[in-house]
C-alpha cells in the first residue's frame, strides 16, 4: 500500500484554499506554488498569459524520473466566487467551508494530491516516472490558462488531469464539446403608459423565441441553456435592448451543430416576426474528447486504481475541464475524479479518505 502522510495533505489543502484566488486573480497561489515546487526539487517555469486572462501566469514543471515513461499531471488553480477568505472547516472527516463561500475543491484538491503524492515518493527514496505539472489559471468560465498554456515544454505524449467530482476510481473519458451563442436583441423603445404599441419590446422577441427553442437536456449527449438575460432601463419604457448569453453542448460533434443550428434559427425567426434587428455570435469554446475504454493510458490508470484498492471505472461526464485542451493540443487526457462534491456552492465539500484516496493512487501510479 502506498503512503502518504495524510495529516501533510490536508494540511496543505488548507493553507491552498485560504490563499485568494478567483478566476483572474491567480498570482497570490501561483507564486506560492512556484515556490513550493522549486523546493520540491522541480525544474519550474512561469508561462506568461495576457491580462485579460490572469493577473497571474500558468506554472510547468518538470521532475526527471528514474523509470521509463513520464506523464503530464495538471490541476487549476483558480476557484468560481466567493471564493475569497476562505474559512475551511473539518468536522467528522469532512473538511467544508464555513457556509458564506464555496470550499475551493475544486480544484485545489487536485494539486494537494498531486503534491503530496510526490512529496511521499521523494521521502521515501522510491524510484518514479519522470513528472510534468501543468497548474493552470482561470480554468472556470472559459478554460482560458489552459488554451494559453506553452505546449512547446511538454514532452509527456499522456495526461492526468484531477479535477471531477464521483467516488474515487472516477475516470472521465468522455466529455463535450460547448458552443457559446451571444444574442444582442434591438427592439424600439416608446413610453409604456402613453404609446406602447409604437414600440418594440426586446424582450417579448427573446420570450417567443425560448418559447419554441428546445433547451434543458435534449437527449443523453446534448444540452442547452440560457444562461444571461440583461436588457431594460425602466418600467415605463418599452424595453429596447436585451443581450442573451447561451450555450450548447454534445459529445457529438453533429447533435452540437444541429442544436446551435436550431437555437440561432429560432432567434432570427422570432426577430423577424417581431420586427426587431438581431446580431448573433456564435464561437467554440472548446471541442469534445474521447478516449476507448481499452486505451493504453485507460488501461494503465485502471490498473494503478486496482493496485491502490480501488476499482477504477470510466465514466462520461456532461462538464468540460482543461482535459478538453490538452486532448485538442494531442494529448492523450483523462480526468479523475479528487471527491470534491457540491462544488460552485457554498455546501461544498470533500471527505479526508476520499482525498487520501487519489493521493494513494497518485503515489501508485507515479511508482509502478
Amino acid at each position: 500500500m502506498s503512503k502518504i502522510n495524510q495529516d501533510r495533505l490536508v494540511q496543505h489543502f488548507v493553507d491552498l484554499v485560504k490563499i485568494n484566488s478567483e478566476s483572474g486573480n491567480e498570482k497570490a497561489i501561483a507564486e506560492v506554488l512556484a515556490e513550493q515546487l522549486a523546493e520540491m526539487g522541480f525544474r519550474v517555469e512561469k508561462l506568461p498569459v495576457t491580462a485579460e486572462v490572469s493577473n497571474g501566469f500558468n506554472l510547468y514543471a518538470n521532475l526527471p524520473g528514474d523509470l521509463e515513461g513520464s506523464i503530464l499531471l495538471s490541476s487549476h488553480m483558480d476557484t468560481v466566487a466567493p471564493g475569497n477568505d476562505i474559512e475551511p472547516v473539518i468536522e467528522n472527516g469532512i473538511i467544508r467551508s464555513a457556509g458564506n463561500t464555496i470550499l475551493g475543491g475544486d480544484d485545489k484538491s487536485g494539486i494537494a494530491a498531486i503534491m503530496e503524492a510526490v512529496r511521499s515518493i521523494k521521502e521515501q527514496g522510491l524510484k518514479h516516472k519522470t513528472i510534468e505539472l501543468a497548474f493552470t489559471v482561470h480554468e472556470e468560465g472559459g478554460l482560458h490558462g489552459s488554451k494559453q498554456f506553452d505546449m512547446s515544454h511538454v514532452e509527456s505524449k499522456n495526461c492526468i488531469v484531477l479535477d471531477s467530482g464521483g467516488p474515487i476510481g472516477t475516470i472521465i473519458t468522455v466529455a463535450p464539446g460547448q458552443q457559446n451563442i451571444k444574442v444582442n436583441i434591438t427592439g424600439r423603445p416608446a413610453h409604456a403608459g402613453l404609446a406602447p404599441e409604437e414600440g418594440i419590446n426586446a424582450l417579448t422577441v427573446a420570450a417567443d423565441a425560448i418559447s419554441n427553442m428546445k433547451l434543458s437536456r435534449i437527449d443523453e449527449e446534448t444540452t442547452a441553456n440560457i444562461g444571461v438575460v440583461k436588457g431594460g432601463q425602466a418600467t415605463n419604457i418599452v424595453m429596447p435592448d436585451l443581450f442573451i448569453d447561451a450555450e450548447a453542448r454534445s459529445t457529438n460533434d453533429n447533435k452540437l451543430a444541429d442544436q446551435v443550428e436550431h437555437m440561432v434559427k429560432t432567434f432570427e425567426a422570432a426577430a423577424e416576426k417581431h420586427g426587431a434587428e438581431i446580431e448573433i455570435i456564435s464561437t467554440r469554446a472548446y471541442n469534445a474528447f474521447q478516449m476507448d475504454d481499452n486505451d493504453p493510458l485507460v488501461e494503465e490508470v485502471k490498473a494503478a486504481f486496482a493496485e491502490a484498492g480501488v476499482a477504477g471505472k470510466t465514466m462520461p461526464t456532461g462538464g468540460g475541464s482543461d482535459a478538453n485542451i490538452f486532448s485538442e493540443k494531442g494529448i492523450r487526457t483523462v480526468n479523475l475524479s479528487t471527491g470534491m462534491a457540491k462544488v460552485h456552492t457554498t455546501e461544498e465539500y470533500i471527505a479526508i479518505d476520499d482525498m487520501a484516496g487519489i493521493t494513494k493512487f497518485m503515489h501508485t501510479y507515479l511508482t509502478r
